[in-house]
């Protein structure tokens, strides 16, 4: 066994460790010279490049449903923050930023949470579902992701109502771990987030009209299994299109999976396995 981590050692080390990196992230905002996107539009930008519900209570393995259930709360406290943000030329978005910390103070609850590789429960869980759903919107556009953690080590639920590609998720830690992405282009783009009673719903708003559009693949998707142990793999692609000719202007691999399976593998699908 390796030598433990400082943050290892004891309850208290950890949130030492917690408030050093905390700490170090409010002092990044200050000095690193990002012009953050702070601003919100009085209505709507004209152009919708792209749209995407994603829904709040799923059945994940044996997590506890009041945990689903005090997630659409947190849910509906964090939405308001991000509706209608702009983001303009030059500009970085932060989630965290945007968003602060979700404390019980501000009426978080108690929501599901992924922790050393295993769900979790904590005060505002549930944020990891609104930073997918923005990265997923994100990624059909030119706008450039600039921080950006996952958690595909582990493969943690089976696909019931999966709709989108594994491996297209985040992973975020108030505020250390955070998701960001620029604007580098010269257009305007704007954020559009609210929930209903089953979905938490994204739109990705521009000033003007894009001349590509942007598509995501998931391919070589299968399962194997290694000393015992089964694997989720498979590659997301990103293609480029032009919008005017119908010619891809190029294909690029953004994640490449090979992720531990930690539920019954009688979920697996017999055919997917190789």
């Amino acid at each position: 066994m390796g030598r433990k981590l400082f943050c290892e050692l004891c309850p208290l080390f950890y949130e030492i460790s917690v408030k050093k990196e905390r700490l170090k992230r409010y002092i990044r905002w200050i000095l690193d010279n990002n012009k953050y996107a702070s601003e919100k539009g009085e209505g709507k930008l004209p152009v919708l490049l792209y749209s995407h519900n994603s829904l709040i209570r799923r059945k994940l393995g044996n997590v506890d449903i009041q945990l689903q259930e005090n997630k659409a709360t947190n849910l509906k406290l964090s939405a308001p923050k991000v509706n209608g943000i702009l983001i303009k030329p030059g500009q970085t978005f932060s989630f965290w930023k945007t968003v602060e910390c979700c404390s019980k103070k501000k009426g978080y609850l108690e929501g599901l949470t992924i922790k050393n590789g295993s769900p979790s429960k904590g005060i505002g869980g549930g944020m990891c579902q609104f930073t997918n759903l923005i990265h997923w919107m994100i990624l059909h556009s030119p706008l450039e992701i600039i921080e950006y953690h996952h958690h595909n080590e582990f493969d943690l639920f089976p696909d019931f109502n999966r709709v989108i590609p594994f491996g297209t998720g985040t992973s975020i830690v108030f505020n250390y771990l955070d998701y960001c992405f620029k604007n580098n282009t010269e257009n305007t783009y704007q954020l559009i987030t609210y929930v209903t009673d089953k979905h938490l719903c994204g739109e990705l708003r521009a000033l003007n009209k894009e001349a590509k559009s942007y598509h995501i693949i998931e391919k070589d998707l299968y399962f194997s299994e290694e000393d015992g142990i089964y694997y989720r793999n498979n590659k997301i692609y990103r293609k480029v299109v032009d919008k005017v000719t119908g010619n891809i202007i190029k294909e690029e691999l953004i994640m490449s999976n090979h992720s531990e399976v930690l539920y019954d593998s009688k979920f697996i699908k017999p055919e997917l396995i190789k």
